[in-house]
């Protein structure tokens, strides 16, 4: 007949098996060491039944299906804003690869990349015109990235890019100049479409969520205003961002519940599907021979 040892071994800490620990996990009840005790709403727990809760936990989410998280930066803002001032600053020593960037519609129904990449340049020469562009993202996007999340906010401010391109090709004609008898079509640089498209996402999505967008209005006006009135200004292209970002928002307002959110990528989609129609329809309805250009517009 066996009887029991009166030696029983201490607990010790699986984890660190060197360490002799009487305090246990509420959850699964082995002994943890000082090091791996981790505070819980009951107790301690061990820090291998914290990360198996937090595999089970749900990420809090905005309304439009962003991940919330506490001090994130907006990653996607501060790179566009890098990618233009290097932009900038190779325009600046190379004419040449400004205007293989810039919005030239006759040059960009060949090269639709143009349709995007002028989003990204600015005027060379003029400082005040990055230096607006940059600011208004800035803080646009540092209240709108957190709110879409990356992924959408890298879409509204792409396609809201082409749109203020289309809306220039829309909305301006070939002019006539005088002296040689050519038809010329002005090249045209700058975020401004894109920056318009995120004042109008930022109208849709404040409505949506109950909140005042005063300020932005008046913004809005100032800038339509100093559009007609200041020479050198793409208007047009304001206004084609402008509605883009509206559309772009109010696809992503209408399909923010679960429910719907599997369609918001494919109707974001169509977005830009419509954009190409309507600038292959501007193509086709514009006689080639009136596709010349000269000088340069800022947006």
């Amino acid at each position: 007949m066996s009887e029991p040892s009166p030696y029983q071994a201490e607990p010790v800490c699986p984890r660190h098996p060197d360490r002799v620990s009487y305090v246990r996990c509420q959850r699964c009840g082995r002994p943890t060491c000082p090091e791996c005790q981790q505070p819980a709403a009951v107790g301690i727990q061990c820090v291998d039944c914290v990360r198996e809760g937090q595999k089970t936990m749900r990420m809090p989410r905005t309304q439009f299906g962003a991940p919330v998280t506490a001090g994130g930066r907006p990653v996607v803002t501060q790179a566009i804003i890098g990618i233009c001032v290097g932009v900038w600053v190779a325009q600046m020593f190379s004419p040449a690869f400004s205007r293989a960037l810039e919005f030239w519609p006759p040059a960009s129904r060949s090269e639709p990349w143009r349709f995007l990449t002028s989003a990204f340049e600015h005027s060379p020469g003029q400082v005040l015109h990055i230096m607006f562009n940059m600011y208004a993202l800035w803080v646009l996007g540092q209240y709108l990235e957190p709110l879409l999340g990356r992924l959408r906010f890298a879409i509204l401010y792409v396609v809201s890019a082409i749109g203020g391109s289309v809306g220039y090709l829309w909305l301006t004609s070939p002019q006539l100049d005088q002296v040689s008898g050519i038809y010329y079509w002005t090249p045209v640089v700058g975020a401004s479409g894109a920056v318009f498209g995120l004042f109008g996402a930022l109208l849709v999505l404040n409505r949506k969520l109950g909140r005042s967008s005063g300020p932005i209005i008046g913004v809005l006006a100032i800038n339509a205003v100093l559009g007609f009135v200041l020479p050198g200004i793409a208007w047009q292209a304001h206004l084609g961002g402008l509605l883009t970002g509206v559309a772009l928002a109010g696809v992503i307002a209408a399909t923010a519940p679960q429910s719907r959110r599997r369609f918001q990528l494919p109707a974001l989609a169509a977005v830009l599907v419509l954009l190409a129609l309507a600038a292959v329809a501007k193509y086709s309805a514009t006689d080639p021979s009136m596709l010349l250009s000269m000088g340069s517009l800022g947006a």
